[in-house]
C-alpha cells in the first residue's frame, strides 16, 4: 500500500502549483501527466527534492496512494475529464475518491457524481479560483459532490486554501453533486461582470474625461484604499501604470478583443433556464462577444459617427460619481448572482450557506474584496434574505449612489460611450423597485395574438382570464408558463 496523501493528474500550470501548495503544507503528493515528459520536467525542476512522487501510469499512481485513495484531476473540462475518470475506475477501488478541480459544467458534475457513486466510489467536483498565483499560495476552493467524501478531503483542501484575517479557510463544503461547480460558475459570472464594469469606468475616464494612464492608475489606487478595495481594482491600477519598453502604457497597445472560456456563458444560460434576470452578467458576456467582432467594428466606425465628447465641467465630481456608480452596479451584480444560486438550490435541493459562500470568496479568488464581508454579514443576519438589495447596508449603498449612478449613465449615453453593464444594472434596479411594470400590456398582447390569458388586479391571484379581443377569436385559451 502506498503512502502518498493525495494524487494529482494534469501538470499544467494550475496543476503544478497546486502540487507545490499541497507539498508545502506537509502533504506527500503523487503526480501523473499523460505526456510523461512533462512529469519528468517537473520532477527534475520545481518538484525536485520534495515529497512528490512522479508516476508513469495511473496504475502506478494508484499504487502510490494511501487508502482511501484521493486523486485530483486538473485537465481540460469536457471529454478529457470523463476519459480520466474511466481510467481511474480501472485502478481505484470502492471507497476511493476522485476530485475534479477544473472548470467543469455543473450538469456534468451532477452526472459524474451519480456515475462514480454507482461504481462504489466517491466524487468531488470543486471550483478552484485564484489563478496561477492562488493555486500556489492559497486559492478559494468550493467543493461539492459526495458528502461522505468530505471528511477525507477536508484536511487537504482547507489546508491549501486561502485564509481570511481571522484564520478561517476560504474553503468549506458547498453541497451535493454539482453544487460546488455551480457556485464556481456563478463566481466566474460575477467576475465577468466586475471586469466589464471596471472596463466601462476606464473607458469613461479615458474618452470623456481625457485622463492619462498615469492619472487613471492614481484614481484606481485611491479607490483601492476605500470601499472598492479588491483584487480586480488593485490589478487594474497596476496594469494602467505599466509601461512598455518604449515608455508608453502597455495597455494601450493591447488589441481590444476579449477572450472567454465559457463559464460566463454557462452562467447566462443557467439564468435563462431558471428565469433569473441576470442582466449585468449577460451584458458582460455579450460585451466580450461584441469585442471579438473587431474587423466589423472597424468598418462600422468608418460609416457611423457618434456625438462629440463633452466632458463634465467638474472632473473631480464626476470621478466621485464614477466610484459610486461602479459600487452600486457591483452590488446589483452580486445580488443577481445570489438570486441565481438560490433558484438552483431550490431546483436541486442544495442547502447552500450563502454567508459561507461569501466567506469562501473573501480570499484567494479573483473577485476577493472587503465588500464580501458585508455580504456574509447580511446572510448571517438573515439566511433567507430574498435579495441582497433588501439588506439595510446595501439598501443604504444604493440610496446614496443613486444620483451619481444616473449621472454617470447619462454622461455615457450623451457621449456615445458604451456602458451596457453599468446601465443594465441601473435598469434592473429601476425595474426591481417598481410597484407596477408595463407587463400588463405585454400580457394583453400575448392574450390578443395567442390566447395566453392574463390575471386581473381586481381578482384573486391564480385566476386566469381570456378576452376575445377581435370579436372573432373564440373563447379557447392556450397554456402558459411562468419563467
Amino acid at each position: 500500500m502506498g503512502t502518498a496523501d493525495i494524487g494529482l493528474i494534469g501538470l499544467a500550470v494550475m496543476g503544478e502549483n497546486l502540487v507545490l501548495n499541497m507539498e508545502s503544507r506537509g502533504f506527500s503528493v503523487a503526480v501523473y501527466n499523460r505526456t510523461a515528459s512533462r512529469t519528468d520536467t517537473f520532477m527534475q525542476g520545481r518538484g525536485a527534492g520534495k515529497k512528490i512522487t512522479g508516476c508513469r501510469s495511473l496504475a502506478e499512481l494508484a499504487a502510490a496512494l494511501s487508502r482511501p485513495r484521493k486523486a485530483m484531476i486538473m485537465v481540460k473540462a469536457g471529454g478529457a475529464v470523463d476519459d480520466t475518470i474511466e481510467q481511474l475506475l480501472e485502478v481505484f477501488e470502492k471507497g476511493d475518491i476522485i476530485i475534479d478541480g477544473g472548470n467543469s459544467n455543473y450538469q456534468d458534475t451532477i452526472r459524474r457524481t451519480a456515475y462514480v457513486e454507482s461504481r462504489g466510489l466517491f466524487y468531488i467536483g470543486t471550483g478552484v479560483s485564484g489563478g496561477e498565483e492562488g493555486a500556489l499560495t492559497g486559492p478559494s476552493i468550493m467543493p461539492g459532490g459526495s458528502p461522505a467524501a468530505w471528511a477525507s478531503v477536508k484536511p487537504v483542501l482547507q489546508a491549501i486554501s486561502a485564509r481570511v484575517d481571522d484564520g478561517s479557510p476560504c474553503c468549506d463544503w458547498v453541497g451535493e453533486n454539482g453544487a460546488g461547480h455551480f457556485v464556481k460558475m456563478v463566481h466566474n459570472g460575477i467576475e465577468y461582470g466586475d471586469m466589464q464594469l471596471i472596463c466601462e469606468t476606464y473607458d469613461l475616464m479615458k474618452n470623456v474625461l481625457g485622463l492619462s494612464y498615469g492619472e487613471m492608475g492614481d484614481v484606481f489606487d485611491e479607490w483601492n484604499r476605500g470601499y472598492l478595495n479588491s483584487y480586480l481594482i488593485e490589478i487594474t491600477r497596476d496594469i494602467l501604470r505599466y509601461k512598455d519598453e518604449d515608455g508608453r502604457p502597455l495597455a494601450e497597445k493591447i488589441l481590444d478583443t476579449a477572450g472567454q472560456k465559457g463559464t460566463g456563458k454557462w452562467t447566462g444560460i443557467a439564468a435563462l433556464e431558471f428565469g433569473v434576470p441576470l442582466t449585468l452578467i449577460g451584458e458582460a458576456v455579450f460585451g466580450r462577444c461584441l469585442s471579438a467582432a473587431k474587423n466589423e467594428r472597424v468598418r462600422a466606425s468608418k460609416i457611423f459617427s457618434g456625438p462629440r465628447p463633452v466632458p463634465p465641467a467638474d472632473k473631480t465630481a464626476f470621478i466621485k460619481d464614477l466610484e459610486k456608480a461602479l459600487y452600486a452596479a457591483k452590488v446589483v451584480s452580486y445580488a443577481q448572482g445570489y438570486l441565481l444560486m438560490r433558484e438552483a438550490a431550490k431546483e436541486y435541493k442544495w442547502n447552500l450557506n450563502y454567508g459561507g459562500i461569501a466567506l469562501m470568496w473573501r480570499g484567494g479568488c479573483i473577485i476577493r474584496s472587503v465588500f464580501l464581508g458585508k455580504i456574509k454579514e447580511a446572510f448571517d443576519k438573515k439566511p433567507d434574505l430574498e435579495n441582497l438589495l433588501l439588506d439595510p447596508f446595501f439598501t443604504g449603498i444604493i440610496e446614496d449612489a443613486q444620483d451619481s449612478w444616473r449621472r454617470t449613465a447619462a454622461v455615457a449615453i450623451q457621449n456615445g460611450i458604451p456602458a451596457p453593464a453599468l446601465i443594465s444594472a441601473l435598469a434592473y434596479f429601476d425595474g426591481y423597485r417598481s410597484e407596477r411594470l408595463p407587463a400588463n400590456l405585454l400580457q394583453a398582447q400575448r392574450d390578443y395574438f395567442g390566447a395566453h390569458t392574463y390575471e386581473r388586479i381586481d381578482k384573486p391571484r391564480g385566476e386566469f382570464f381570456h378576452t376575445n379581443w377581435t370579436g372573432h377569436g373564440g373563447t379557447t385559451s392556450a397554456s402558459t408558463y411562468t419563467a
